[in-house]
């Protein structure tokens, strides 16, 4: 009989991810049946699952009896949750709460959760207004306290910010600049969120039993803003430049609620680092592992360079 996976945030880059990586693992497609949860079960994007014979259900994240629905039965579940830039009224650890509690309840035997390191803890305060990274450790420490069965996947600098956010502007001059308040040798540890992270969630669920309790690293590579920039040229054959810029420089790019968020984001990557320091060796040798490879930012830049234009 099938297991039950149940997928937070099923239509987003990351939910969206580990369900397209679980239905192409011939071993997990066969073992788990998969159900998406999301807060719209008539949008495109959950049809879309849908179609793919995937189990659609709606769920409120601030009702305690829809949570213990949505984890009826489930032996896994992935959980992201989501930061509110705009307000500053981020329910990401009252969300992450409800959900561990209703995963507690249900008897959940391995819950894999999309964290972040504590800025503020690892800064001793000296950035401490990362919030969307300060309240996911904040629920994967909440989830370690209540004794749960996990396995945190820390999603590493998303390559989309250069296409989406257009973190690489086209000038007058027709030549790209990446502007960031952080020097060259600064190590953003990129990942194609939407194609890898299920490649990093499906490893963690094979290899639930020596993952437990562990972070997975979740990025393909360190890169620097001069090699951003030079593999940038590289596959588009266009001209790009790395600007470092100053803070209040920086801040004058972003809308105002979170510019200094963002700001010291960047600043912690330069110091003490993204992931403080720790190799990806061994997150490599897990996708490895499992037949699988991350995504380089050559590979994403080619399958993006409409983007660029």
């Amino acid at each position: 009989m099938s297991k039950l996976l149940t997928v937070f945030g099923a239509t987003g880059n990351q939910g969206g991810s580990v369900i397209n990586a679980v239905l192409a693992d011939a071993a997990l497609s066969r073992d788990f049946k998969i159900r998406a949860i999301t807060r719209d079960v008539s949008k495109p994007a959950a049809q879309a699952l849908a179609a793919k014979g995937v189990d659609v259900v709606a769920a409120d994240l601030d009702s305690k009896p829809s949570l213990a629905q949505a984890l009826s039965g489930s032996h896994t579940v992935f959980l992201v949750t989501t930061p509110d830039f705009a307000s500053g009224q981020s329910q990401e650890l009252a969300h992450g709460r409800a959900v561990a509690d209703a995963a507690h309840d249900a008897g959940v035997s391995h819950i894999v959760y999309s964290s972040l390191l504590h800025v503020s803890d690892a800064t001793a305060g000296r950035l401490a207004h990362v919030a969307h990274f300060d309240g996911k450790a904040d629920v994967e420490r909440y989830i370690r306290a209540r004794g749960l069965p996990c396995t945190f996947v820390l999603p590493g600098y998303f390559m989309t910010n250069f296409t989406a956010l257009q973190m690489l502007a086209r000038g007058d001059d027709g030549v790209y600049s990446l502007a960031y308040p952080v020097g060259g040798e600064a190590q953003f540890p990129l990942v194609d969120a939407e194609a890898d992270i299920g490649k990093f969630v499906v490893a963690a669920i094979k290899n639930r039993s020596t993952l437990l309790g562990k972070q997975v690293l979740a990025a393909a590579d360190y890169y620097t803003p001069a090699r951003i920039v030079a593999e940038f040229e590289e596959v588009t054959g266009k001209q790009a430049r790395f600007l470092q810029v100053d803070a209040d420089t920086y801040k004058s790019f972003l809308p105002a609620p979170m510019a200094q968020e963002m700001l010291e984001n960047h600043l912690f990557i330069e110091d003490p680092g993204y992931y403080a320091g720790e190799s990806l060796d061994e997150s490599r040798r897990l996708l490895a592992g499992v037949g699988l490879a991350p995504t380089t930012w050559k590979e994403f830049l080619g399958k993006n360079k409409g983007a660029f234009r």
